[in-house]
């Protein structure tokens, strides 16, 4: 497959207002700092949200933003399959606060740490619980190696089930205050 074309913060910025930004991060994660007029749709809801945003690409152009440009850019994909045109930011909300954009954040939000550390946080303690409980119960080994086989299945694949299951955590939920997936659609349709 071809890559998504994407664009560099600078090359973004300049160009905002002609675009309807998506922030594809998990809500949590999107509440903790946002491009400028974003609206949240997390990457596992992209496919519901097809609708929505091929009417929305219909007005102009798609932006797609993540973190780092990994889950934009699988984003992408998957609306190019839906024949919607869409572009990623290079590098993500941390390439764009690098570049020295703004981010918007709603009041009372805290930070929230990126999925990929978290993803990172939660593999490794997994692995290091598998090892030194395998000390006395030999057997505990196996979590250890599951957890290598599917950080390996996660980079040969693209996708990440670890990080499915923790962006279904409390600390990655919408802020009450926010509005829901719905009420964004909604938006999209305009």
């Amino acid at each position: 497959m071809i890559s998504p074309a994407s664009l560099s913060p600078t090359e973004a910025a300049a160009r905002l207002e002609d675009f309807t930004v998506i922030d594809v991060r998990a809500p949590g994660e999107y509440a903790s700092g946002h491009v400028p007029g974003a609206l949240n749709v997390p990457l596992d809801r992209i496919p519901d949200a097809v609708p929505a945003l091929k009417s929305a690409s219909a007005r102009g152009g798609l932006l797609v933003v993540c973190a780092s440009g990994v889950r934009s850019t699988r984003a992408c994909e998957i609306l190019a399959d839906a024949d919607i045109d869409a572009v990623t930011l290079s590098g993500g909300t941390s390439a764009w606060e690098g570049d020295g954009h703004g981010l918007e954040r709603p009041e009372g939000a805290g930070a929230i740490w990126p999925m990929e550390r978290q993803v990172r946080l939660a593999a490794g303690a997994l692995v290091v619980a598998g090892l030194a409980a395998g000390l006395r119960f030999p057997a505990a080994r196996w979590l250890s190696a599951g957890i290598g086989t599917g950080l390996v299945y996660s980079a040969v694949s693209g996708t990440c089930g670890m990080a499915a299951v923790i962006a279904k955590l409390p600390h990655n939920r919408a802020p009450r205050s926010a509005a829901g997936l719905d009420a964004t659609l909604d938006a999209l349709q305009g």
